[in-house]
């Protein structure tokens, strides 16, 4: 091959042999690094070990809570005297504005102990029915927050529903105008 005439091919050649050299020992360190320092904790990828490596769960144990009940319904408290019955988790819910400009931003917020990660759909009470609104929310950490904008003016009351199990929040009420 005359490589005088194809400077372009000697170069990229030139190239990817440099590329692969640094690839074998940039390899060759890291696993030297990962022998050197143990990572990997007795278990190796040529099996030396003896023992494959295995995934275990702990099993589950009674740990005196219980799963939260549908709205509307009660439970009974492990431990409790049988009839002894405790409300379900509450979404309770809050508006930081009172009074806002049509289409102002309305930061909703609340908390919903139990809820982690349920998503929650906002509503507004139009013409004496709850109305999804085209917002939701979802529980992080026990709280979650949301904002709306609305041109209808006047009282506008919302409220959130967890979407899996129906529990509503409380009533809250900004006037728009």
């Amino acid at each position: 091959m005359d490589t005088e005439n194809r400077p372009v091919l000697t170069g990229l050649i030139a190239l990817v042999g440099v590329a692969v050299a640094i690839g074998l020992l940039g390899g060759l360190a890291v696993l030297v690094g990962v022998k050197a320092t143990g990572i990997g904790g007795g278990s190796s990828a040529d099996g030396d070990s003896g023992t494959p490596a295995t995934f275990r769960l702990p099993k589950p144990s009674d740990t005196g809570t219980t799963t939260p009940a549908p709205s509307g319904t009660t439970e009974t408290t492990p431990g409790a005297e049988p009839g002894t019955e405790t409300a379900a988790p509450a979404i309770t819910l809050s508006a930081t504005q009172q009074s806002v400009s049509p289409m102002q931003q309305i930061d909703l917020t609340g908390t919903y102990q139990g809820g982690e990660g349920a998503i929650l759909q906002v509503q507004r009470l139009e013409n004496g029915a709850w109305s999804d609104f085209p917002v939701t929310a979802s529980v992080t950490g026990g709280s979650f927050a949301t904002i709306v904008r609305t041109g209808q003016v006047g009282a506008n009351e919302f409220r959130v529903i967890d979407t899996d199990s129906d529990v509503t929040s409380n009533e809250v009420t900004v006037t728009v105008g």
